[in-house]
Parts: C-alpha cells; sequence; structure tokens
C-alpha cells in the first residue's frame, strides 16, 4: 500500500515572550478508520491513517479474530484511505456483540473474538539484554520517531530484535494503535515475536500488555512508566518490563532474569 500523507500545514497565531506572530505549524492527520471482516463491520478507530492495512489486521490479531497471515484471503483499501475490507479464506465466527467506535486515546479490546492460551511466555531474548544496550536502543528509537519530532502530536513503538536491531518503527495518534501496527507487520511478514522486544514512548496500560502478551514479546521498554495493574498483569504473563528510561537510568518492573546484572 502507498504511504499517505499524514500531516497537514496549518496557519496558526503563536504567542512567545509577549508577541503573537503568524506561523506555519505541521498538524498531525486523524481519520476515522473502518474495519471490515467478511462484509461484518468491526472497529471504527481514530488514527493517522498510515500503515492501514498493519492497523486493520493487527487489531483483529489482538482481539483473537486472526491468527496467521495464511487465513487471509484478501485486503482492500478503499474510500481514500479511510476503509479497510479483510476477507478470510475461512468464515470467523464473531463474538463482538456489535462493533467498536474507539478514540484516538481510548482503551482497546482484549480479546473478545477468540480466546487465546494465557500461558506465561516463557521464551527469552538470545542473549540477556545489557543495561547499556536499554540505553542505545532507545535512543536510536528515539532517533527513528520523526512524525514526533515535526507535530509532537504522536505515540511511537518499535519492534526489536534481540540484538538490538531495530525492524520497524511505527507512530500514530493512538498508543494502542502503534502496537497493533506492529502485531500486524509482523504477522503480515512472517515474523517470529517469541525473541522479540516492543519498544515504546508510552505510559504502560493493562491494555499494552495484554496486546504484548498476545504477540508473544517477551520484553517491553518504554521512556514512560507502567500502571499497577499493567505490572501485575506483566508478572502474570511473563513479560519483561522496563520503564522510566531516562538519562543514565531505568527502572526493571517484573522478570529481571532477562536482564544482564552481572558481567
Amino acid at each position: 500500500m502507498a504511504e499517505i500523507k499524514e500531516t497537514a500545514i496549518q496557519e496558526v497565531r503563536q504567542y512567545k515572550n509577549g508577541v503573537f506572530s503568524q506561523q506555519m505549524k505541521e498538524i498531525i492527520r486523524e481519520i476515522h478508520l473502518e474495519i471490515t471482516l467478511n462484509a461484518g463491520k468491526i472497529a471504527v478507530i481514530a488514527c493517522s491513517g498510515r500503515y492501514a492495512d498493519e492497523l486493520a489486521v493487527g487489531f483483529l490479531r489482538s482481539e483473537g479474530l486472526l491468527s496467521s497471515k495464511d487465513e487471509i484471503e484478501s485486503i482492500e483499501i478503499a474510500d481514500a484511505e479511510q476503509r479497510v475490507h479483510i476477507r478470510t479464506r475461512n468464515q470467523i465466527p464473531l463474538t463482538l456483540s456489535s462493533h467498536k467506535t474507539i478514540a484516538s486515546s481510548g482503551a482497546r479490546g482484549t480479546g473478545a473474538g477468540q480466546a487465546f492460551d494465557r500461558q506465561p511466555i516463557r521464551e527469552t531474548l538470545s542473549t540477556p539484554i545489557k543495561p547499556e544496550q536499554v540505553f542505545r536502543i532507545m535512543d536510536v528509537f528515539l532517533s527513528l520517531a520523526s512524525l514526533h519530532d515535526s507535530t509532537g502530536g504522536t505515540h511511537a513503538a518499535a519492534l526489536v530484535a534481540g540484538e538490538g536491531e531495530i525492524i520497524a518503527v511505527r507512530e500514530d495518534i493512538g498508543r494502542h494503535n502503534t502496537i497493533d501496527m506492529l502485531g500486524g507487520y509482523a504477522l503480515l511478514n512472517g515474523i517470529d515475536l517469541s525473541d522479540k522486544m516492543i519498544v515504546r514512548t508510552g505510559r504502560v496500560s493493562s491494555e499494552i500488555v495484554h496486546k504484548v502478551w498476545r504477540l508473544g514479546a517477551p520484553l517491553v521498554i518504554s521512556i514512560s512508566v507502567p500502571t499497577t495493574l499493567a505490572i501485575e498483569l506483566a508478572g502474570e504473563a511473563g513479560i519483561t518490563l522496563i520503564g522510566s528510561v531516562r538519562g543514565d537510568k531505568f527502572i526493571v518492573y517484573t522478570h529481571a532474569e532477562r536482564i544482564l546484572t552481572n558481567y
């Protein structure tokens, strides 16, 4: 899918040092993306409109309605990039009582479609991650989050290999959207997440941890902090949760065994 223009230039009046001035400001785009599965409307999601196919696939994956690329027969982007139609090879029974309208900052589903195996994640990285790797990964990640630099209006997340290589970066107005985008990217490209990590900019809520648990990634790194319920869920899920990555410090909230502490 061709990338769309994710920002627009808006004339604004800026107040600075006691003076108003005319400025041209880059503003992040917002659309309402409709997702349909086999002609049934599943959700309307507020988003920037970028990587709409990944977002739709990732959302369906997080809801337990998709688990493999092989299930997908076709993906169609329509109506000026504001509608995604996904058809599967076999009819998928829907247990969602009605479609969801999801604001850019709103909580997302917790797998209302098909249940998933809620066993703790046992997989780990090929080698434990060193503290200096945490800082290096975060620095590189933030340098690649260009939309936030230009607009100040996005969240960002990245898919990172165990060796620290950043595979993909996704930015959007919704923090949940970025995780779904990475989930969709991984599913469409056949990437196993059992030895990968998710790096992100925003607060880590229980909904974020739940999405990562379904993806099977064993480690989350965030520049921000988690909630109490996120810590509890990450502990149950077997996910290593690192937060408050700022300056020369970070906090390991759960499952520190994946962090190399003595070397």
